[in-house]
């Protein structure tokens, strides 16, 4: 169940695309081609893809949004070298963004050019999809998967998966041009900087750019962000700094579902449960960053969460499912205290976590968030507060509030749920938004 709080043309756009029976027979073949999707698999995939592609040359353009180098990408089922596949034609893009010190990075991803024809008014709009956590090593980057979305690499061993088909297959479906970030640091060289709030949103927005640039739209096409969880994060930083950091795009929409707006409070929730390394991904992240955070950390951490933080820095989500599901930091610590404890105990560390706090700058278009009430990753009280501070500037924020029940706290259930019975509500906001 849902509840939403905010417009009501957040729930349908159905009067604007056919009904009820068209978005039935969209839905079923998305469901179709997921189910295809979770059977793509193949070994040592990094041996497989252009290793080269994803080494940024020595020089490159750094105006935010320059296309650095492309090429093809077949997507799943397609037939390389035959045109206007269905959903459509894809391209594999490095492109420029920024640090969150200002200076140039080069980050990939994926552009898909719909076969299907846009509809609505204007110009074809693009959506940047955010992925969720996929982990903090290069062979997790989703531009990795496009073709066999799910990939073993024996080598290392790793398990990488690419779930971004039913938002992308969705949208693709009406025509909308699907672009794909992989984050700063994911697949090319450095650590991944994982809910980083800067580096998130730069590597949206200009991917949005880089998409205009590279399908040769109008500069002022529409542009919306969307995401859940990780992406959601991205997404929602996105929307918050495109009015500063992006003018130039012309942003409609935004949806960020279950967005860690709040980390410091995160942190403390995921301890203990199915994806606690994930905790791993976002220290690891501010270590690359902060001086002070990899200070800290080499005092506070014993053998044991040395070992597990460098681990956690080449692995997949699901390599860190096997390997540290359920384990509680305070075994990584010297003191025996969580990770959250040791953050509270060092001011300096806490300022960092709080630069990564979402909701003190104002998006510049519509956003819808999610949360949920039972969600055992994202707590639903900070998704709760990026509503309250975003409403309190006056932005134009929407809620849905997923009323799921608890079942089996820890086993991440509760958040994955509301993943699936959200996606068709924001996709409805999104294709109403582009379309004004």
């Amino acid at each position: 169940m849902t509840k939403f709080r905010g417009n009501s043309s957040t729930r349908t756009a159905r009067s604007r695309r056919g009904g009820s029976g068209s978005w039935t027979r969209r839905w079923a073949a998305v469901l179709t081609a997921g189910a295809v999707v979770g059977t793509g698999l193949t070994a040592a995939a990094g041996q497989a893809q252009a290793a080269d592609f994803y080494t940024p040359p020595a020089s490159f353009d750094p105006t935010p949004g320059s296309i650095i180098r492309s090429q093809p990408s077949p997507l799943l089922l397609q037939i390389p070298g035959v045109p206007n596949q269905w959903p459509g034609t894809a391209t594999r893009i490095m492109y420029t963004s920024q640090y969150q010190d200002g200076s140039p990075a080069a980050v990939t991803g994926t552009v898909i050019e719909p076969t299907a024809p846009w509809r609505g008014r204007g110009p074809r709009p693009t959506v940047v999809i955010g992925p969720g956590t996929v982990g903090q090593g290069d062979q997790c980057a989703g531009s990795k998967m496009m073709a066999l979305p799910m990939a073993i690499d024996v080598t290392k061993p790793s398990i990488a998966v690419n779930y971004t088909a039913p938002d992308m297959y969705l949208l693709l479906l009406n025509g909308v041009r699907v672009t794909i970030t992989d984050y700063i640091g994911m697949g090319t060289p450095g650590v991944h900087t994982y809910v980083n709030r800067a580096e998130s949103g730069h590597a949206m927005l200009d991917a949005a750019r880089a998409a205009l640039r590279v399908s040769g739209a109008p500069a002022d096409a529409p542009v919306a962000f969307s995401g859940y969880s990780q992406g959601g994060g991205a997404a929602a930083s996105a929307a918050e700094l495109a009015g500063t950091y992006a003018k130039d795009l012309n942003v409609k929409a935004t949806y960020a579902g279950a967005p860690p707006a709040d980390l410091a409070k995160v942190i403390d929730q995921i301890d203990g449960t199915a994806i606690s390394g994930g905790i791993g991904y976002a220290i690891n992240g501010l270590q690359a960053r902060y001086p002070v955070v990899k200070d800290v950390v080499q005092r506070e951490t014993n053998a044991v969460g040395k070992n597990a933080l460098e681990r956690l820095s080449t692995q997949c989500i699901g390599d860190t499912a096997l390997s540290f599901g359920f384990q509680r930091t305070k075994s990584w610590t010297r003191t025996g205290q969580p990770l959250s404890s040791v953050i509270k105990a060092h001011p300096e560390v806490q300022k960092v976590v709080d630069d990564q706090r979402i909701g003190r700058l104002k998006p510049n278009a519509p956003v819808l968030l999610e949360g949920g009430v039972a969600d055992d990753v994202i707590p639903n009280g900070q998704v709760n507060q990026l509503y309250r501070d975003w409403k309190a500037q006056g932005a134009d924020v929407r809620l849905i509030t997923n009323t799921i029940p608890p079942i089996f706290p820890g086993l991440v259930i509760n958040h994955t749920l509301p993943m699936l019975t959200t996606l068709l509500p924001a996709t409805n906001f999104l294709l109403t938004e582009l379309d004004r």
